[in-house]
């Protein structure tokens, strides 16, 4: 629980989260199905194999439905902040690796030329390839709210940070 004993997650507030659904969510239907999924995926890493989408839709469609609905979403994404990882409903059977393992493709996703930093220019290309309209410098003011060593840069630590922490 975060210390105002409400569950924080990797993305952040519940709005934040409800947002990056509806960017998946692309005719609004209020689920995900698995060409949107596709496509946000081809979008964010084009060198992904098409299996990608299908072991994504598998791992978060927890009902089996072929959707994935804002409930199924919220609960992939979400982590007890206090204890470093465990799932919200307490289990630590490898969750904590596995929401280090989904930072770091997240991260990957954003670090285009594997340097192990996200420069503005990185970030300024995976959001305009996700329909996201904002400049460089838009990008290196939100790079300069990450960036704890001030070096220009978002190395892994700082995203998992902000990711964990929602940037605190």
């Amino acid at each position: 629980m975060a210390k105002n004993g409400s569950v924080r997650t990797s993305l952040g507030s519940m709005e934040e989260i409800r947002k990056v659904f509806q960017r998946f969510d692309k005719n609004g239907d209020g689920k995900i199905s698995g060409d949107e999924l596709k496509d946000v995926i081809r979008a964010l890493s084009p060198s992904d194999p098409p299996e990608e989408a299908a072991r994504m839709m598998e791992e978060l469609d927890r009902d089996g439905n072929g959707f994935i609905d804002l409930d199924e979403f919220v609960a992939h994404f979400q982590i007890d902040v206090q204890n470093h990882g465990e799932n919200v409903d307490g289990d630590n059977n490898g969750s904590n690796n596995n929401d280090v393992k989904d930072l770091k493709d997240a991260f990957d996703m954003y670090d285009l030329d594997g340097n192990g930093q996200i420069s503005a220019r990185e970030l300024h290309a995976v959001m305009k390839r996700l329909g996201e309209k904002c400049s460089v410098r838009d990008c290196a003011k939100m790079i300069s709210k990450v960036d704890a060593n001030g070096d220009g840069y978002v190395n892994f630590e700082e995203f998992k940070r902000m990711m964990i922490n929602g940037g605190a």
